[in-house]
């Protein structure tokens, strides 16, 4: 398998050439040359894996130049049940990724996928623990160190840290946006004490810490020199992680492949559903996507409108989802890449008027910028919004209902899936958090 730039780089590379790093050269995003495709036997004899075993068989199809033994043995160390704990009584800690039926009537079903059983109590760590394993693998093959620059809003921050802490020839660098993230998430962060461990509060907003990344991701001769590697979202390994829940939550809530299901996902920098993107690629049978955004809605608009608009910082809304307040989504280029059906040129140019203009419009419409908008169907994304009022009536309902507390951006989830329950279809919602945090 060899990755290709969504900006057009001409060198293609392997799995473990671009691990570490984050953009490539060009400040494209790194994409499979094609992706690998699920038959329906496969899908069936996946339906008894453990989650362990399950990563390790999507993982092989990304991972070719890892020796199978050595892929199969970091699956088999990082999805134990000691790193991902039993969070809810009533939940079996062997699942990893538990289901738990929300509603169930009129042909409806409701489903929230437990994705926070993981150390830092946040769906991040489903990948993050991986990554970290990964990434002490392959520098003590190249007897190599790095330095990992981050940027969170909340939960990638702490889930990186707590995968990377005292491990061998890695140091994390962390930027957050100073008093804009949870009093928890803050703690869990700035309390470690390890000596591989720097947390660097930045006067701004998620994105102002974003921007710092990726300019030092695009300085070639400054990242090689200084050995700086990523954690964020950008990196590929980070997101293929996320592809096996997605097979995990079909598979449990399916007996059969005839049988199709959708999923919501709370999101803010698209990376966790640009992940079901890649699974329904593969073939997995999704019908629909769905993107639940909070107040700072720049994917709502573009999927209702085909206008990608960024806003800056001063229009980036604090919210009480503070993970989502996000205005310029990193991982979306994957799929527009998509959209465009791999036409770099055009991907180049459109996030070039990012940076030079704000925005993209593919409309359609008259001096618009192309007319794919019209194709979004193809790829089953449809999105939703969600504000204060609405986390505060949903946490309530969901409580009432079901006597189980939600975090705030789940909330945002399940108030938007309930507005796309299709017939016959299980909705499965991805948990984002713990209330705790």
């Amino acid at each position: 398998m060899h990755y290709v730039s969504t900006r057009g780089h001409a060198a293609q590379q392997e799995f473990s050439e671009i691990l570490l790093g984050g953009l490539a050269p060009d400040g494209g995003l790194y994409l499979p040359s094609r992706y690998p495709q699920i038959s329906s036997d496969e899908l069936n004899a996946w339906r008894g894996l453990s989650y362990a075993a399950l990563a390790f068989e999507i993982l092989r199809k990304f991972a070719t130049d890892i020796p199978l033994a050595d892929l199969k043995a970091i699956c088999d160390k990082t999805y134990t049940t000691d790193v991902y704990r039993n969070a809810r009584a009533d939940e079996s800690a062997e699942k990893i990724t538990p289901l738990r039926v929300l509603h169930n009537s009129d042909g409806k079903q409701l489903i929230l996928q437990a994705l926070s059983n993981g150390p830092t109590l946040a769906f991040k760590d489903m990948a993050m623990q991986l990554l970290g394993n990964l990434f002490e693998y392959t520098l003590a093959k190249t007897h190599a160190e790095l330095n990992i620059f981050g940027a969170t809003s909340g939960d990638t921050g702490s889930a990186a840290e707590y995968a990377m802490r005292g491990k061998r020839g890695i140091r994390v660098f962390m930027l957050s946006p100073h008093k804009k993230m949870s009093a928890f998430q803050t703690a869990q962060m700035f309390s470690l004490q390890d000596d591989n461990i720097f947390n660097i509060a930045v006067e701004g907003v998620f994105d102002d810490c974003q921007d710092m990344v990726k300019a030092v991701s695009n300085d070639l001769t400054f990242k090689q020199r200084q050995k700086i590697g990523t954690v964020n979202s950008i990196n590929w390994a980070r997101v293929v992680a996320q592809v096996v829940y997605y097979f995990r939550g079909y598979l449990r809530a399916t007996t059969n492949n005839a049988q199709k299901v959708s999923f919501t996902v709370p999101s803010g920098n698209f990376g966790n559903i640009c992940a079901g993107h890649i699974a329904r690629m593969m073939g997995l049978p999704i019908a629909k996507l769905v993107v639940a955004t909070n107040e700072n809605d720049v994917l709502d608009e573009f999927f209702r409108t085909g206008i990608y608009r960024v806003r800056k910082s001063a229009e980036t809304w604090h919210t009480t989802s503070p993970s989502m307040d996000i205005s310029k989504a990193s991982n979306f280029e994957r799929f527009i890449y998509d959209l465009l059906n791999g036409d770099t040129a055009r991907v180049a140019a459109l996030f070039k008027q990012v940076e030079t203009k704000g925005g993209f419009d593919l409309s359609g419409a008259a001096g618009s910028d192309g007319d794919e908008f019209k194709r979004i169907a193809e790829f089953g994304f449809e999105s939703g919004k969600s504000v204060h009022a609405d986390r505060l009536a949903t946490i309530r309902m969901v409580q009432e209902k079901y006597g189980l507390t939600v975090d705030t951006h789940t909330a945002d989830g399940i108030k938007v899936a309930l507005e796309h329950l299709e017939q016959g279809i299980p909705m499965i919602v991805l948990e984002t958090a713990l209330p705790a945090k």
